[in-house]
């Protein structure tokens, strides 16, 4: 990861505090099931194929980076947390992969030095951030892609009215179980709403077309607090 200003976001500290605890990434395949091999099937039918290169950024354990891996020229998968990208470089150890370059960095601080990029993946990460930081990171990965790539985003995104705030994030923790096991906890679910930057769709989508993307699909998962976009490099 580069140097970065000293007035620049530091990712490593807004990772989220689970996300550097080893235990925690132990068991998150078991957590979260990434929906990897459907996820790259989308992607093939939106012009993925043999010759692309895909960007993912917080690419986590690599649910999806080594799904893509089979099928793409390349992958380069980007996240902030150590243990996170351990647990990827085991797994392409394992498999003997030889087209997922790994790299320490994030939204705000990777440095492309390849092509332009046909896909740029990312789940579950750009919450991480406070939205001024959402909106440069957007055009910091539009500037990585070619005209008429593929953007492929999801993350924990309110699509609700803030005046209901209150009672859908209660009956959000309230779906949590006990522990975090195999699932996640009240306090897990909890702890995303005070501690990290979830924002509205009503603001991350004119971000996104602001930064350069149009926005072709987006869809509401898990009632309201989660959306996917495919958005177009224009």
């Amino acid at each position: 990861m580069r140097k970065r200003p000293d007035w620049m976001l530091d990712e490593t500290a807004f990772v989220g505090r689970e996300n550097l605890d080893s235990a925690h990434v132990a068991r998150y395949d078991d957590k979260e099931d990434a929906e990897a091999t459907s996820e790259v099937e989308l992607l093939r039918s939106l012009g993925l194929d043999s010759s692309s290169l895909v960007l993912e950024f917080g690419s986590g354990t690599g649910q999806f980076a080594v799904a893509a891996a089979s099928v793409v020229e390349h992958v380069v998968a980007i996240d902030p947390s150590p243990p996170m990208l351990a647990c990827l470089r085991e797994k392409i150890a394992a498999g003997g992969l030889n087209n997922i370059d790994t790299v320490h960095g994030g939204f705000l601080t990777y440095d492309h030095a390849r092509r332009p990029a046909d896909i740029v993946y990312s789940r579950y990460a750009l919450h991480h951030l406070p939205d001024a930081w959402k909106a440069i990171a957007l055009a910091r990965i539009r500037s990585m892609m070619k005209p008429g790539g593929i953007l492929r985003l999801w993350d924990v995104v309110y699509d609700f009215d803030p005046a209901e705030a209150t009672e859908r994030f209660e009956q959000w923790c309230a779906a949590g179980g006990d522990t975090v096991g195999e699932e996640w906890s009240r306090a897990e679910l909890a702890e995303h709403i005070s501690d990290e930057y979830s924002t509205f769709a009503w603001l991350l989508e004119p971000m996104l077309e602001r930064s350069g993307f149009r926005i072709e699909k987006s869809e509401q998962v898990f009632d309201g607090f989660g959306m996917r976009h495919i958005a177009r490099a224009v």
